[in-house]
C-alpha cells in the first residue's frame, strides 16, 4: 500500500547497544510512529476513563454486568475465530522473560506455548527490551543458542513451543523513544517491534504473530487493541485475522466484561487466561477502601475461595460458549535440591492443575521447565488425544455479580508472618527489578511484578484499616533492608526502600509501582539520536 509521510519521527533516546540497529531500523521506527499517530490519543482517553471509573467505584457506584451490552451476552450466534495454527493444543504453556537462556529453554521445554513476557517478568531497562526483541528475532530465524557458565551448550531442538508475546500494558510508556517530546506508549513499542520484524517469519514457519494482552479493564481497551491489529496487518500487507491474542482477565472490572472483550476481539481472539495474582491485586486496589474487602495473608487466598471459583468458572463457561480457549493460572514453584520439599510442592501443583483440568480449562501456565511434565500429565489425563475441551460448555455454571465480589466469606486480618512476608517479598523484588531482573526466585517461587503488586497493596490496605501497625511495618522494613544489604553486596537497598515507601506507605495508593519506579530509576538517556 502507499504510505503518506509521517509528520513526526520517532527519536531514539536510549543508549546504543550491540545489534540494536537490527531492531531500531528506520522502517521499524516508522511503523511504530504510524501506530502512535493512530492510537496514542485514544489510549490517553481510555486511561482517563479508567481513573474516572475508579473514582466512581470508590464513591460507591456498583460494579455489575452492564445492561448496555446485554445483547452481546445474550446473542448465541457469534463465535470467535477458530484456533490458529500452533494454538489448537495449549495444554501446557510456559512463561518467562525473553532473555537468551529463557528463550532457548522455554522453546525446548516440551510446553505447547511459550509466552515471552515483556510485562510483569521483565524489568524494562533499555537493554532488556531491545535485547528481548533480538532474542525473539533470532528464535524466529532459528539462530539462537546459549552456553552456560559451565560450558554446557543449549540449542534449539526440532519440536518448539509456539511463541506468544506479552507487551506491556496500556498504562506504561517507553521513555527511550520519543515523538514530539513525549514518550511512546510501551504497548505499541513491544507489539510493534515484534510484529514488524517477526510476523512474516512466524507465518512462514506455519504459525503467526500471537500475543497475550495484559491489564485490560474493559471492552473499549480490547477494541483499541483490535484496531491496532487491523492497522498493523494493513500496513505490512498481512491478511486480516492473522494476528491472534489471548486476553488476561486479571482486573476485577474485566471479569464483568469477559464476553464483551471476546466480542471486540472476535476475529483475532485466542481466548482468555485467568491471571490470578493480578486479579487479586486489582480487587484490593479497586475496593481497598472498604473494610469488607480486606483479604488475609496472600497464601491463605487460594483458588478455592468462593469469589475466585466464581471468577474461574465464569471464565471457562464464557470461553467455551464462544468457541475460545480457557487457559488456567500460574504454577510458580521453582524446583530445588530438597527432595522432600520438592515433592510437597509438586503435589500442590498437581492438585491445582487437576482442579483446572476438571473445571474445563484447556491448558495452564507454569513458570519453570521442571513443572511442564506435571502439568502435561494432568491435562493428558483429562484431554487424552483431544487438543482441548471446548465442547464442554459448562452450562451448569451461573455466576452473579455478588458471587464475583463475595470476598467477605474469606475476609480477615493478616497474621504477623503474612505482614513480614509481604514486606520481605516486596522489598527483595523491588531490588531485583532495579538491578534488571523481572522474574526472581524468592522463597521457592518464581515471582514477578504481580507478586510485588499484591504484596504492597495488601500492606497498604492493612495499614489503612488498622490491622497492621505503621511502626511495626517500618521496623520490619528496617530489618529486611539490613538483611538484604548483608545477603547481597550489590543490592540497591536505598532505592528499593524508596520504591517500597512511595508505593506502599503513602496515604494515596499508586495504581502501579512500575511507572514511577521506571521513570526514576531505569530510564537512561545518555544522548539524543535521530
Amino acid at each position: 500500500m502507499s504510505l503518506s509521510p509521517l509528520t513526526s519521527t520517532v527519536r531514539v533516546l536510549g543508549a546504543p547497544g550491540e545489534r540494536h540497529e537490527e531492531i531500531l531500523t528506520p522502517e521499524a521506527l516508522d511503523f511504530i510512529g504510524r501506530l502512535d499517530a493512530a492510537f496514542a490519543d485514544r489510549r490517553l482517553d481510555l486511561l482517563k476513563e479508567r481513573r474516572r471509573r475508579t473514582d466512581r467505584l470508590a464513591a460507591g457506584s456498583p460494579l455489575t454486568f452492564s445492561p448496555a451490552t446485554a445483547a452481546v451476552r445474550e446473542d448465541p450466534s457469534w463465535k470467535v475465530a477458530p484456533p490458529a495454527p500452533g494454538l489448537t493444543d495449549r495444554r501446557v504453556e510456559i512463561t518467562g522473560p525473553p532473555e537468551r537462556r529463557m528463550t532457548v529453554n522455554a522453546l525446548n521445554s516440551g510446553a505447547r506455548v511459550w509466552m515471552a513476557d515483556f510485562e510483569d517478568a521483565t524489568a524494562p531497562t533499555w537493554d532488556n527490551l531491545i535485547g528481548g526483541q533480538l532474542h525473539l528475532l533470532d528464535a524466529c530465524l532459528r539462530r539462537i543458542d546459549f552456553t552456560a557458565p559451565d560450558g554446557k551448550e543449549y540449542r534449539l531442538g526440532e519440536q518448539l513451543a509456539t511463541i506468544m508475546v506479552r507487551p506491556r500494558g496500556w498504562h506504561l510508556t517507553e521513555q527511550h523513544l520519543e515523538i514530539e517530546g513525549r514518550p511512546v506508549p510501551a504497548s505499541l513499542v513491544d507489539f510493534g517491534l515484534y510484529f514488524f520484524h517477526c510476523a512474516r517469519a512466524r507465518i512462514d514457519a506455519g504459525h503467526g504473530p500471537y500475543f497475550y494482552l495484559p491489564k485490560l479493564e474493559n471492552r473499549y481497551e480490547a477494541r483499541l487493541w483490535n484496531d491496532v491489529f487491523l492497522l498493523a496487518q494493513e500496513l505490512l500487507g498481512i491478511p486480516r485475522g492473522t494476528i491472534r491474542a489471548t486476553v488476561l482477565i486479571e482486573t476485577v472490572t474485566a471479569a464483568f466484561e469477559m464476553e464483551e472483550i471476546l466480542y471486540e476481539l472476535r476475529e483475532h481472539s485466542a481466548g482468555l487466561n485467568a491471571g490470578r495474582w493480578d486479579y487479586l491485586f486489582s480487587l484490593i486496589k479497586t475496593f481497598g477502601h472498604r473494610t469488607d474487602f480486606q483479604l488475609p495473608d496472600r497464601a491463605k487466598v487460594t483458588m478455592t475461595a468462593p469469589f475466585m471459583r466464581a471468577y474461574t468458572e465464569l471464565l471457562v463457561r464464557t470461553c467455551h460458549k464462544r468457541g475460545a480457549h480457557a487457559i488456567g493460572g500460574m504454577a510458580a514453584h521453582v524446583p530445588g535440591k530438597d527432595a522432600e520439599a520438592n515433592a510437597a510442592a509438586l503435589a500442590k501443583v498437581r492438585l491445582d492443575k487437576e482442579r483446572e483440568a476438571e473445571d474445563g480449562f484447556d491448558g495452564s501456565w507454569v513458570a519453570h521447565p521442571g513443572l511442564v511434565p506435571v502439568c502435561r500429565t494432568v491435562f493428558d489425563g483429562v484431554l487424552g488425544a483431544r487438543p482441548h475441551q471446548l465442547d464442554r460448555l459448562r452450562d451448569d455454571v451461573r455466576v452473579t455479580a455478588a458471587e464475583l465480589l463475595s470476598v467477605r466469606r474469606v475476609s480477615g486480618p493478616p497474621s504477623p508472618e503474612g505482614i513480614r512476608a509481604n514486606v520481605s517479598v516486596a522489598l527483595r523484588y523491588f531490588d531485583a527489578w532495579l538491578r534488571g531482573s523481572g522474574a526472581v526466585a524468592l522463597d521457592g517461587l518464581m515471582e514477578d511484578a504481580a507478586t510485588a503488586e499484591i504484596a504492597r497493596v495488601q500492606l497498604w490496605q492493612w495499614l489503612r484499616h488498622g490491622t497492621a501497625d505503621p511502626e511495626e511495618v517500618r521496623e520490619l522494613l528496617d530489618t529486611e533492608c539490613a538483611a538484604l544489604a548483608k545477603a547481597r553486596p550489590d543490592a540497591r537497598v536505598a532505592e528499593a526502600r524508596a520504591v517500597f515507601e512511595r508505593s506502599t506507605l503513602e496515604r494515596d495508593l499508586p495504581a502501579f509501582f512500575t511507572p514511577d519506579a521506571y521513570a526514576r530509576h531505569l530510564v537512561r538517556r545518555p544522548e539524543v539520536r535521530s
